[in-house]
């Protein structure tokens, strides 16, 4: 028999062995308490926003793993903000982030990013900021992105 894989789409650190999960996984006669504990110990980091969440399971041997996606590079920066949506118009500035905040959310994504460095990282996160137009530390995104590239703002 084939694997089985479930695909579902939860809010961080919120599964339970309701639905989705539980329905689709009970027939199998998985751990689905141990599969939802990993999702949720998984998922934590991303509380209030939903997550793309994977569970394939090998019905003969009763094996599973877990993938977790990562919900968009703009919903983590609304959330860090506590905002619900970016500007509304072009000379409208959404919010102010500080280089922490976009640190943390180059971290959270960074499985997911291109880029060989943390600071490229860091440059692709201030760019989805732009485009949201979001501030950094007080300036606009290609101000911060300068800086970053001159080594006038330190990242690593």
């Amino acid at each position: 028999m084939a694997e089985v894989v479930i695909n579902a789409l939860i809010e961080g650190g919120k599964a339970t062995t309701g639905p989705p999960f539980g329905p689709a996984l009970g027939p199998l006669g998985v751990n689905i308490a141990g599969i939802i504990k990993e999702i949720n110990d998984k998922t934590k980091d991303f509380e209030g926003i939903k997550i793309p969440v994977k569970v394939a399971v090998n019905p003969q041997d009763k094996s599973y793993h877990v993938e977790i996606g990562t919900p968009p590079t703009s919903a983590l920066i609304l959330r860090e903000l506590g905002l619900q949506k970016g500007a509304k118009a072009k000379d409208e500035v959404a919010g102010n982030i500080t280089i922490e905040q976009v640190k943390k959310v180059a971290k959270m994504k960074s499985e997911s990013m291109y880029g060989n460095t943390f600071k490229d990282k860091v440059l692709q996160v201030l760019g989805t900021c732009k485009s949201m137009n979001i501030t950094c530390e007080g300036m606009n995104a290609n101000e911060a992105i300068q800086k970053i590239k001159s080594g006038e703002l330190k990242i690593e």
